[in-house]
């Protein structure tokens, strides 16, 4: 029999490569494992968040183990011309515990950190510093690459978790306060912003300024001052303790083909975002990322190159299923002026809520989607069908800067 180190080789230790180990763990344990991460710790430097209506009951039990905060008395979305208060249940997850929990259960000598990967194969992976790690399978899960394939916008933020000297009195989630003002940063061309508001605890909360962006720049400096300022307006007065910032897409088209095409390595089963197991318009990565992982778990007995087919057709399914999400994002960048971009999710957060549970879910229904098209449009009639018909930019590499 052909020695190895492992079984199941997970390259990238972010949401969707933890996740996977985690369910291989808990339905097959007879399998030994290693996830391996380039990066100095498993998870990054993230925070992912969720509605509760969005997983299974199966995928509520992978979750169990996680230290996550939980809001059970809704949450809540604001704009210049009205507030709402939604019921559904919302979740949040840091990397940090996020790591601490794989730490605790996963068999010791499952994660390695620092091992950034040179090359990956399907039964090995060679690793920068020249050494090699075998397997009997290895799962793909380096996070999302940009090919030329694909079409869109960007998601840019920087968030800020605060220590406040006083209770901050803030007793839900803001998912949305679009009330601040509109101007994107400079190199960002057009945006729609909006702030995010977490109360992780009565002195802790956390602060994160949000763009839907037509150029993935991420100017520090900016956004950092953009944070104090609402901090100021909104009496959260406390020491900073963390942050972080991202760039996501915003996928509006493009082909998927040719991203499976450019991503695929023989016999390599591919996921995460990488395989293209994102929500299109809102990069909500955790509810499919869930998915995926028990899917995983569940065929991991099928040989490497039909596990990789099974992930490409599911990415796929998952890619025809969105089409929608992707439609409305055309309309978002490319059809509304970057002034107004904001009055599209003013008025689909006046629709009924279960519809909006579906759309975060990425379930929506036929009604669902004749609904959030009906009515008065919150662009003009003759620009929204332009972009229907329109091609986005493609996607191409964020960047970033500290200086204005």
């Amino acid at each position: 029999m052909e020695k190895r180190d492992c079984d199941i080789a997970i390259v990238g230790g972010g949401l969707s490569g933890g996740l996977i180990a985690l369910a291989l763990h808990v339905m097959r344990p007879d399998l030994s494992l290693r996830v391996l991460e380039g990066g100095p710790r498993i998870g990054g430097n993230h925070r992912w968040s969720w509605f509760a209506s969005d997983l299974s009951a199966a995928g509520e039990a992978l979750m169990a183990p996680f230290r996550k905060a939980e809001w059970d008395s809704g949450y809540d979305v604001r704009f210049p011309d009205h507030t709402r208060t939604l019921s559904t249940d919302y979740r949040s997850l840091a990397s940090e515990d996020f790591a601490a929990a794989l730490e605790r259960e996963l068999p010791a000598g499952s994660l390695h950190t620092g091992t950034e990967a040179a090359a990956v194969e399907a039964k090995r992976v060679l690793l920068r510093d020249g050494s090699e790690v075998t397997a009997q399978k290895v799962i793909d899960c380096r996070g999302f690459a940009t090919t030329g394939a694909l079409r869109g916008g960007w998601q840019v933020f920087m968030g800020r978790r605060v220590r406040t000297d006083a209770p901050h009195g803030i007793e839900r989630p803001v998912i949305m306060d679009a009330t601040v003002d509109q101007h994107a940063p400079a190199g960002n061309g057009g945006a729609y912003r909006f702030v995010y508001v977490l109360p992780l605890g009565a002195h802790d909360v956390f602060v994160e300024d949000t763009y839907y962006a037509d150029s993935p720049a991420l100017d520090r400096n900016t956004l950092s001052g953009r944070i104090d300022q609402y901090c100021r307006a909104h009496d959260i007065a406390g020491e900073p303790v963390g942050h972080e910032t991202g760039v996501l897409p915003v996928i509006t088209g493009g082909d998927f083909g040719a991203f499976q095409e450019a991503n695929r390595i023989s016999g390599v089963a591919v996921a995460g975002a990488r395989g293209g197991f994102v929500h299109p318009l809102t990069s909500y990565t955790l509810p499919v990322a869930v998915e995926v992982a028990l899917l995983v778990a569940k065929e991991v007995d099928l040989p490497g190159d039909q596990l990789a087919a099974k992930l490409e057709a599911r990415a796929r399914r998952h890619w025809r299923s969105t089409r929608f999400y992707r439609a409305l994002g055309r309309m978002l960048f490319q059809g509304a002026r970057p002034r107004d971009r904001y009055r599209i999710f003013a008025r689909f957060y006046r629709l009924a809520e279960p519809l909006i549970e579906r759309f975060y879910s990425g379930r929506s229904t036929l009604f669902d989607k004749a609904r959030v098209l009906s009515g008065k449009p919150p662009i003009p009639i003759h620009r929204g069908v332009k972009a229907l018909l329109s091609s986005s930019p493609s996607l191409q590499s964020p960047q970033s800067k500290d200086h204005p």
